[in-house]
């Protein structure tokens, strides 16, 4: 009987795994291995030191250029500005409340006062807020990068298809591809058309995401640190959020690109063409951790913000 017990015994079969609560979005990045992140140069970055806070705390922001084919011309005036440090003494000199910060020379809009801008500068045309499909640049990006749809990605009122390629969002249709305004894009300031902006005054998106402005301003990256420092700013009392006087404004200490920044952190974003950002995507889109009653079903693609962190 013992041994015929014994027989029983061992063939039963082991219980079920029991299956743990649904991770939320940020309990996904934290598990996401080493190999689904991948690393920001830090040529690519434009480091904006403001001076410091009422208390005396450094105020650094950091931001993400855009990679080719997009926007390249703005970004190389950017580039050009950062290396003359044309930006040193400037300042903020909006904050519209919902909608934008915006810094550059305060004195810009009278021919007067305004600072000289570097020579050799860049004027683009319209036609490259959007990088043409089927260009040679664009082909080039797109065989470098993997899309695709993400599950539960609403359908976009303001473009035919989005999608997420080399960890930025973008928008597209049957003529061009183009980036996406969500909250902490950075773009570029610009006068009523045919202007279309130098470089030398830029916007950061503080509010919902704007999008009526894709395809009518460059969009030239993104923050990845600091956005607090420019959330937070008073908001302006004059037209649109423009301040009324320097004493309101926060004065630029100076913008540099990242390689010519010493001791600056490296940074790396979760690869949007990972597992991990599928999972994570998946869990914006339909959240199922024990918070949430029902999954909504869908997701924005700036509700999908990608996740940025410094290298541990």
């Amino acid at each position: 009987m013992c041994a015929a017990l014994l027989a029983s015994c061992s063939a039963a079969p082991a219980p079920a795994p029991t299956q743990g609560p649904a991770l939320a979005p940020s309990e996904i990045i934290a598990a996401a291995p080493g190999a689904d992140w991948a690393p920001i140069a830090p040529s690519e970055l434009l480091v904006m030191d403001l001076a410091p806070d009422a208390k005396g705390a450094a105020r650094r922001v950091v931001i993400q250029l855009l990679p080719a084919p997009f926007s390249q011309g703005w970004i190389g005036n950017i580039r050009a500005l950062a290396a003359a440090k044309w930006w040193d003494g400037t300042s903020v000199n909006r904050v519209q409340d919902g909608y934008v910060v915006q810094w550059g020379d305060p004195d810009g809009e009278d021919k007067a006062k305004a600072k000289a801008l570097p020579a050799g500068l860049k004027v683009m045309p319209a036609e490259d807020y959007a990088a043409t499909a089927g260009s040679p640049e664009v082909k080039a990006f797109l065989d470098k990068s993997r899309g695709g749809t993400i599950a539960g990605l609403s359908k976009d009122a303001y473009a035919e298809s989005v999608e997420f390629r080399s960890g930025w969002p973008l928008g597209s249709d049957a003529k061009a591809m183009w980036p996406i305004h969500c909250y902490g894009t950075v773009g570029v300031g610009r006068d009523y058309p045919p202007d279309t902006g130098s470089g030398a005054e830029l916007y950061a998106v503080i509010g919902q995401a704007p999008r009526q402005l894709d395809r009518n301003i460059a969009v030239v990256g993104r923050v990845i640190e600091g956005m607090e420092h420019l959330a937070s700013l008073p908001r302006g009392t004059g037209d649109i959020g423009f301040y009324k006087t320097a004493q309101e404004r926060t004065p630029i200490l100076s913008i540099r690109i990242g390689s010519d920044v010493p001791g600056l952190p490296r940074y790396e974003y979760l690869s949007t063409e990972s597992k991990s950002f599928a999972a994570y995507a998946d869990a914006r889109a339909n959240r199922r951790d024990s918070f949430y009653i029902r999954p909504a079903g869908g997701v924005d693609i700036c509700n999908v913000p990608v996740p940025v962190r410094r290298v541990p």
